[in-house]
């Protein structure tokens, strides 16, 4: 399936490829040159390649590694088996094994997190950790210690040439992929999600399937987005509303509750509008004060979740 998906089957094998600031760049490669990676923390928003310069220092040592995502896999005791099970035992090819933690920010900080950081200490001489996390400030002190961080998100004087990296990979992919585009369209796709980079290959594979990426592709990004996010809350696919509403924070959360309030027909049933009217207007008020829009976005789309019933 991975392979079916742009974002997996073009994504970089070494870290010179990865489009990164110049700075982390540099130090990325310095790790991979002396030979063995330190415990670290990969830090950023989605999509900017915390995983992929993760998986691609790694692959350019020719280590032994294993992924797992925290956010699918946060039972304690599923990750103490796993962890055990892998950091215990010796490489086959020699050297340290690699654990990738990704989005280690959803474990529990009151359970798993300080085990987690047992687990580092208990391995430290096999085994090497990579967390990856979207909120640095989510994780324990004690494993920021134990893993220093690395910031991934793009200093402001290296936005243009970034992005322009980021524009001539996303060309190359789709002569690769035989599909018809419009520069400016694809240039345009970049500005809107930039510094996301896997959504950007996302939304290009989804508006490929016409065989054309063109100006219209960007007046359909909206709907199809809402289309997404209550296909999610039908389902009370919790962990994916959650993680719709992280990739979509640079969003307008007053534009985010008025597509929604104009969708409502056409997912909802009528008999719980009234409702859902109700607790759209109140989270709007609120967007307007509060300190954690995330966390406000996410608590009106639980309730509609909870008390809607859809179509």
């Amino acid at each position: 399936m991975e392979e079916f998906l742009w974002a997996e089957k073009y994504r970089p094998t070494d870290v010179d490829s990865c489009v990164l600031s110049k700075e982390l760049k540099s130090t990325l490669l310095d790790f991979v040159a002396s030979g063995d990676i330190p415990n670290v923390t990969f830090s950023g928003g989605p999509g900017v390649g915390k995983t992929t310069a993760a998986k691609a220092m790694l692959d350019q040592l020719g280590s032994t590694y294993m992924m797992i995502n925290g956010s699918e896999e946060s039972g304690i005791d599923v990750l103490r088996t796993k962890i055990k099970n892998f950091a215990s035992t010796v490489s086959l090819h020699g050297g340290r094994k690699y654990l990738i933690l990704d989005e280690a920010d959803y474990l529990n900080p009151q359970s798993t997190q300080p085990a987690l950081r047992g687990f580092i200490e208990e391995f430290s001489s096999n085994c090497g950790f990579v967390l990856t996390c979207n909120y640095v400030n989510r994780l324990i002190p004690a494993l920021i210690s134990r893993c220093p961080t690395y910031d991934f998100s793009v200093p402001k004087g290296e936005k243009q040439k970034l992005a322009g990296d980021f524009f001539k990979r996303a060309i190359n992919i789709l002569k690769e992929e035989n599909v018809e585009f419009e520069p400016k369209a694809v240039a345009s796709l970049i500005q809107k999600h930039f510094p996301d980079w896997r959504r950007v290959l996302n939304e290009l594979q989804r508006y490929s399937v016409s065989g054309k990426i063109d100006a219209g592709v960007l007046v359909n990004i909206s709907s199809d987005n809402i289309k997404d996010l209550i296909g999610h809350m039908k389902r009370k696919e919790f962990t994916d509303v959650r993680k719709w509403v992280v990739n979509n924070l640079d969003n307008d959360p007053t534009r985010l509750f008025r597509s929604l309030y104009d969708s409502l027909y056409d997912y909802v049933d009528g008999s719980t509008i009234p409702h859902i009217v109700v607790i759209l207007g109140e989270y709007q008020y609120k967007s307007a004060f509060v300190a954690d829009q995330e966390i406000n976005t996410l608590a009106c789309l639980t309730e509609i979740m909870a008390r809607g019933k859809f179509k």
